[in-house]
């Protein structure tokens, strides 16, 4: 029997491949004719390979609410990464409230929580404005315990080891 509460789905951790993760069940929703919305929280490149192949993928919509990596909260740009922070989880919500989607990524926004750019409480109450025909995924570094808990799939990416630490610069379609 199905539960009368969406799937949520929890990717963290300090290893590589959160982000992969969630954009691979995009990948197998879009093969089904899924509908799904990435939020992007945190990110702001412009032009990575996620966002250039999600615009080939039908059902697909990707946007973009972060500016980037994110100042010491005592920097007067702080506010402005809480203001398009909290006007991504605005967007994600309405998504999900509406039950446009059939899959939605929160993608980084774990981190936007841990970091201070949207409480767990918003977040939390986001989520519970879906049905149990929508999926929510979530990503990001330091998942706090309520997104732990509330999620039914968590799984852990460990880093063992990291090209970076190898003198590997950010490599297009590896980490980009």
């Amino acid at each position: 029997m199905k539960p009368n509460a969406p799937r949520i789905v929890l990717f963290t951790g300090d290893g590589k491949g959160k982000t992969t993760a969630a954009l691979g069940m995009v990948l197998r929703a879009s093969g089904h004719d899924l509908k799904s919305l990435i939020v992007q929280f945190i990110k702001a490149a412009g032009e990575t390979g996620e966002l250039s192949a999600c615009r080939h993928l039908p059902g697909v919509e990707i946007v973009q609410a972060g500016l980037g990596f994110i100042p010491d909260k005592t920097s007067p740009a702080f506010a402005a990464h809480q203001q398009a922070a909290q006007e991504g989880l605005n967007k994600a919500t309405a998504a999900i409230a509406d039950r446009n989607y059939d899959l939605v990524v929160l993608d980084e926004i774990c981190l936007a929580v841990t970091k201070g750019l949207l409480t767990e409480e918003a977040v939390i109450e986001s989520i519970h404005k879906s049905g149990p025909e929508v999926v929510i995924v979530m990503t990001g570094r330091q998942a706090p315990a309520g997104l732990i808990s509330l999620a039914d799939t968590v799984t852990e990416m460990t880093m063992i080891k990291h090209g970076y630490v190898a003198g590997w610069p950010a490599q297009k379609g590896v980490e980009f």
